[in-house]
């Protein structure tokens, strides 16, 4: 309230008091006088209401104007801390989309796969991390960012031969006629594929940035896991890792359970950029090279992040096959003259498998790979080298010898944008001997000799595909791949793979007691799929998925029942899938 009018109530008052006492006895006043000062009064009583009202509410402005500072105040100060947690160069470099983890390929395209060559779509994420606001899903905790994904999944299958298989399909373990599987039709519904995924990430400096990520399924069964009535899966690691990135030196150190470098990536070479397919088989697509496994890599990037090299060195495992081929048993080496043993494999011992074959290899594999982006489109090749061992020992004189061999491939692959963010091409692929692992299809890596020398199969693999947002809600997806080993084998002996000597009399008719040593000398896929994503709000994304899968799977050929005669059997498989996922973080 202005202070005059403060004086002029005073003044008021002191009239009226001074009124009072000059005025002429009560007697001698006027009704007229009297009724005068009594409407002074009440004028002089209203005012001083009016003027405690005006500083209550004064009063009141201030204490809001007060909070109002306080909040702005820590609302710069939280700003500022989130943008501090965002890397310099993380639009250009792509090391972080905040995708829930990393989900864009891996959980089905349920993102909008970002076009090849072109930083990922960071810039709402920066954004809104600039205006205070974390993305949805993520949290602080310290001078931590974590940020939760994932998606619960209910998904089925129905495969036209009995693979005995979850929502994962085994290429290579198509039944052939001689299996009654081969003639029963077998459907699945499942929801192993749910995934839980947790990304944390720290700013040290404006160069140096810490990130750790950790992503389950259930896509394993335990000893009393069984779909009778709890239908109880267990958790399984997908990926583990932590991941140390400095901008200044263009250096990116990882150290976990992570994909492959053998895997093609979007852009870079930095984990969380895979190019995984749209598939909802967890298999993926026959011809499609990957791995997880634990890993220590190094990646540098120049140029701007134009030019990647990468260095890894990863986990090794041999599958192996022969007619007579080791399981994570034994088995016997033909022809080496007083029943040699070979020891390639054994069954796993503390916390491992003790039903899964364990290789003895005598060094990682290694995996050093150069990538591009150029601006236009994502390109790769790399080198691979294995290491393969193992012994032949022989219980009639106390003796055996050892083997040791190699495995190299050279793979490579590009993505192109033939329509920036709406129709994009890929191609990749991998050839070289011993290499078989690293296929969707895991044919056999090697064999043996008659001796039992342990003998690498030449190999190769290939995938391409179209891939299509023709709407911000749909992904449409197209795939075909390949897989084969060439043939290796010995005149007058059924060791080795694909021998012509072996028997496969039995493989066309159902329960034959004749033979059936099919070994597979190539796959090849054809695939078409879609994802709808029918909600997509602040309360998270629902998605539908279908899928269709033809597989063809091809066998050396072999002697027949009658001699002289030459089978060649072959088999498929027509699968159709669908799934319906509710992502809560997206």
């Amino acid at each position: 309230m202005p202070k005059y009018s403060v004086l002029k109530s005073v003044l008021y008052c002191t009239t009226a008091i001074g009124s009072l006492i000059l005025a002429q006895p009560a007697a001698a006043q006027s009704d007229t006088q009297l009724q005068s000062i009594e409407q002074q009064i009440k004028a002089l009583q209203a005012q001083l209401s009016q003027v405690k009202t005006d500083l209550a509410a004064r009063d009141r402005a201030l204490k809001a104007a007060q909070q109002q500072a306080k909040a702005a105040q820590d609302q710069a100060a939280a700003t500022s801390a989130q943008v501090a947690a965002i890397p310099a160069a993380a639009a250009a470099a792509g090391l972080a989309t905040q995708a829930n983890g990393g989900m864009q390929a891996q959980a089905g395209g349920m993102t909008g796969t970002p076009v090849a060559g072109q930083p990922p779509e960071v810039k709402p994420m920066i954004a809104a991390q600039q205006m205070g606001a974390l993305p949805q899903g993520a949290f602080r905790v310290g001078d931590l960012t974590v940020t939760l994904g994932g998606f619960a999944a209910a998904e089925g299958v129905n495969r036209s031969r009995n693979e005995a298989a979850g929502i994962n399909s085994t290429f290579g373990g198509i039944p052939l006629a001689n299996s009654p599987n081969y003639h029963i039709p077998e459907f699945r519904l499942t929801a192993q594929q749910s995934r839980l995924s947790m990304l944390t990430e720290g700013q040290i400096d404006p160069a140096q940035r810490l990130t750790g990520y950790v992503e389950t399924d259930f896509l394993s069964a335990g000893s009393s896991s069984n779909s009778n009535e709890s239908n109880s899966y267990t958790l399984r690691m997908r990926q583990f890792w932590g991941n140390y990135d400095n901008t200044d030196m263009g250096l990116h150190f990882l150290a976990g359970q992570a994909w492959s470098l053998a895997t093609m990536y979007r852009t870079g070479l930095v984990p969380r950029q895979e190019n995984v397919p749209l598939t909802i088989d967890a298999q993926y697509v026959v011809g499609f090279d990957w791995a997880r496994q634990a890993q220590i890599r190094i990646d540098k990037d120049f140029d701007d992040h134009k030019i990647w090299a990468g260095l890894s060195l990863e986990s090794p495992q041999t599958t192996f096959g022969s007619a007579a081929g080791p399981n994570c048993l034994t088995g016997a080496a033909a022809g080496t003259g007083g029943g040699g043993t070979l020891q390639y494999t054994q069954c796993g011992g503390p916390n491992v498998n003790s039903i899964q074959a364990y290789s003895d290899n005598y060094a990682p594999d290694i995996i050093a790979k150069l990538a591009a982006d150029p601006g236009w489109g994502h390109y790769e090749v790399y080198g691979l080298l294995r290491f393969l061992g193992g012994r032949v020992s022989y219980a009639a004189n106390g003796t055996g010898k050892g083997y040791q061999t190699t495995g190299e491939g050279i793979g490579a692959g590009m993505i192109l944008p033939l329509v920036p963010r709406q129709l994009e091409f890929q191609v990749s692929g991998l050839v070289g001997q011993g290499v078989g692992r690293y296929g969707s299809g895991q044919l056999a890596d090697a064999t043996f000799s008659p001796g039992g020398k342990i003998e690498p199969l030449a190999e190769y693999s290939v995938m391409g595909g179209l891939v299509a947002h023709p709407v911000p809600q749909l992904d449409l997806y197209g795939y075909g791949g390949a897989e084969g080993a060439a043939q290796k084998s010995y005149p007058g002996s059924t060791a080795g793979y694909g021998s012509p000597n072996v028997g496969l009399a039995g493989c066309q008719t159902e329960l034959s007691p004749l033979g059936c040593n099919a070994a597979t000398s190539s796959l090849v896929e054809g695939t078409v799929g879609a994802w709808w994503r029918v909600i997509r709000s602040n309360y998270g994304t629902m998605q539908v998925g279908a899928q269709y899968e033809y597989i063809d799977r091809s066998i050396f050929q072999g002697v027949g029942a009658t001699k002289g005669s030459v089978l060649s059997p072959s088999t498929n498989e027509n699968m159709f899938l669908f799934s319906v996922r509710y992502l809560p973080f997206q």
